[in-house]
């Protein structure tokens, strides 16, 4: 993925991690890794500190995920003295170009807020509405993800997303459009909306679907990447800097399509 992307055009990178092991794998692959600078260092939590630090100094732009376990990174992307916080909340993005649809997709937040609050889901739109009007999309249409789409005192999540829409509503939330409670049907399909009577700017051209919890969104993701014709990147936004924090069994092009994403 780092030559692919040198090559492209896209950044150089900065590798962390046992020398002699990257040495090894590039004479395999016989990938030229003489043009980027290797830190040298066998342990894993350290090299994750130590590409952490790479970031926070200036020396690196963006962190991203090698074949470390995403605990370990995470540890040291939350460190309190040298971590990549900002006191605000972090939160992953997955981004999908799939077949039959005329824009990305974005799905959040698929692996980093377990059960996020009303406030925590407020927080996650804004950082994915900035992330999108940093890929040129000006006014992205937010869906609040349930199983339902009309508001249930028993679903909890169906009263967040009316919160949340007359948040948008009043101005609280700014920058996009967010309706729902939406089921995934009448959010990505205008067909399903209108059967079922659904007037709304977002049903079936929504940009954003807003997860209501982790398992809901590691599910959906991994749906989209397994069971459909896609391509796709993840990166975590709300750091100091942008951390691509891919799968270790994701893809060559998805690794480069997540340093891609960053980099924009």
């Amino acid at each position: 993925a780092v030559t692919e992307a040198r090559k492209l055009g896209l950044c150089d990178s900065i590798l962390v991690g046992s020398a002699e092991k990257i040495s090894a794998i590039a004479a395999e692959q016989n990938f030229d890794i003489s043009p980027f600078r290797i830190v040298d260092e066998k342990d894993p939590k350290k090299s994750a500190a130590i590409a952490t630090g790479l970031v926070r100094s200036g020396e690196a732009d963006i962190l991203m995920k090698g074949l470390i376990d995403t605990a370990t990174l995470l540890r040291a992307v939350l460190n309190k003295e040298n971590g990549l916080r900002t006191g605000g909340l972090i939160s992953h993005v997955g981004v999908f170009e799939l077949s039959g649809y005329d824009r990305l997709i974005l799905v959040t937040d698929a692996a980093f807020t377990i059960a996020p609050t009303l406030s925590e889901k407020k927080s996650i739109i804004e950082n994915a509405v900035d992330f999108m009007h940093s890929l040129g999309i000006e006014v992205p249409k937010v869906a609040p993800l349930c199983a339902v789409e009309v508001v249930n005192e028993a679903m909890p999540a169906t009263i967040d997303a009316a919160m949340l829409s007359k948040m948008n509503d009043r101005g609280q939330l700014k920058g996009c459009i967010v309706d729902g409670p939406l089921a995934f049907d009448n959010a990505m399909s205008e067909e399903a909306a209108k059967h079922k009577g659904i007037k709304s700017p977002v049903a079936g051209k929504a940009d954003i679907l807003l997860v209501p919890n982790i398992e809901t969104g590691n599910v959906l993701y991994k749906s989209f990447v397994y069971t459909t014709k896609c391509k796709n990147g993840a990166v975590l936004l709300g750091a100091k800097a942008p951390v691509v924090l891919t799968s270790r069994a994701d893809t060559f092009e998805t690794k480069v399509n997540s340093m891609a994403l960053a980099i924009m």
